[in-house]
């Protein structure tokens, strides 16, 4: 399985503005992470400013999703231009939405897609990047004897989200570890178990 070792993404969300000759371009832009929530997004936005001459986007997932809309400009002069500033930041999970109030003056196709690229350009240098890493979730079973033990190996490797449930002599971890600390982890446990901790690992990858 290939694993991507971390992300950069942004955190939240941010708005910032532009006007060119009369046109008021507005640049949105959110942490996504699936394209369901990119497009229940794009409705709750085209329902707020419905009175906006256009509404173009780009989204970029790490699933490798990529999608995005002039939404009525002139072919290339959006969409395109939108994609371009994120692949600039080299994000992804993001959606950045180019609002667009027409002031009667046209631009012309080069000012237009130069305005379209400024706006989701001055957007993101406004937005938090962050970095997030890759993340597998751990299953671990094992007897009260060993149990000290793994704790103190989860804390070495920095494990997050630490979940326990005891049941007479055994009880059951679930966290998650940094996908590329995960085979040496798993090597730590059977040099020092001989095979009494059961380990089970998900392909999930979550990045946090």
């Amino acid at each position: 399985m290939n694993i991507v070792k971390s992300i950069r993404t942004i955190e939240g969300f941010t708005e910032a503005g532009i006007k060119e000759k009369g046109s008021v371009f507005t640049g949105q832009a959110y942490f996504m992470s699936n394209s369901q929530d990119c497009l229940s997004k794009l409705n709750e936005i085209r329902k707020k400013y419905y009175d906006a001459t256009h509404h173009c986007y780009c989204y970029k997932l790490n699933s490798g999703e990529i999608k995005y809309s002039d939404n009525g400009e002139p072919s290339g002069t959006a969409g395109i231009r939108i994609l371009n500033t994120i692949e600039h930041f080299d994000l992804t999970d993001i959606m950045v939405v180019v609002i667009r109030y027409f002031g009667g003056t046209k631009l012309g196709v080069g000012p237009l897609g130069k305005a379209y690229y400024e706006s989701a350009l001055n957007v993101l240098k406004n937005s938090r990047i962050i970095v997030k890493n890759s993340y597998q979730k751990v299953s671990i079973t094992t007897n009260f004897d060993k149990m000290g033990h793994v704790f103190r190996l989860l804390s070495t490797f920095n494990a997050k989200n630490i979940l326990s449930d005891y049941r007479e002599n055994i009880v059951e971890i679930t966290c998650l570890l940094i996908a590329n600390d995960v085979s040496a982890f798993q090597e730590q446990i059977r040099e020092y178990s001989q095979g009494d901790i059961e380990i089970k690992i998900t392909d999930k990858i979550v990045y946090l």
